[in-house]
């Protein structure tokens, strides 16, 4: 395996790490007391950022297997964009994944909406000027995270077979 793709998976992995701890410290009052963080205070919104990168990561790590590299400007559209265009309107993903499962699990624009969804929250939740997110969304963010990696990871897995 590609030495990038697996810096790009190790970052998945850190990601997702970090989103879940910032959620369990969010609702846990003895933790917080522990770091000395103020009881009402939350980290909902860097969960949701972090669950995002740990997608776009996961994502780029895919890419990679395909020899093509996303580079600023733009990064995370040219990430989405590339993702969409090489591995779900080509049908690659649904194939690999039916391969994977037997019967498709996930669909490939389930996959493709997580994404999309979590860019849109951590833009929303990182760049505008509201109270932190609630919990919900932050949960759902790292179930979205979690999900679309372990795809990400069988696939790459198969391809590295």
């Amino acid at each position: 395996m590609d030495s990038m793709v697996k810096i790009y998976l190790q970052r998945t992995t850190n990601e997702v790490s970090a989103a879940k701890l910032l959620f369990t410290v969010s609702n846990n009052i003895e933790k917080k007391k522990e770091f000395e963080i103020e009881e009402e205070m939350t980290f909902y919104s860097s969960a949701i950022s972090h669950s995002y990168y740990a997608i776009f990561y996961a994502a780029k790590a895919i890419l990679l297997t395909k020899g093509i590299k996303t580079e600023m400007p733009d990064v995370h559209k040219k990430t989405y964009e590339s993702f969409k265009k090489e591995f779900v309107d080509t049908g690659i993903l649904d194939v690999k994944l039916l391969e994977i499962y037997q019967r498709m699990v996930v669909r490939a624009d389930e996959l493709l909406e997580i994404f999309k969804d979590e860019k849109w929250k951590r833009g929303h939740f990182t760049y505008q000027t509201i109270p932190q997110a609630n919990k919900e969304p932050a949960e759902q963010s790292i179930q979205n995270a979690m999900t679309f990696i372990k795809n990400i990871r069988l696939i790459i897995e198969k391809i590295h077979r």
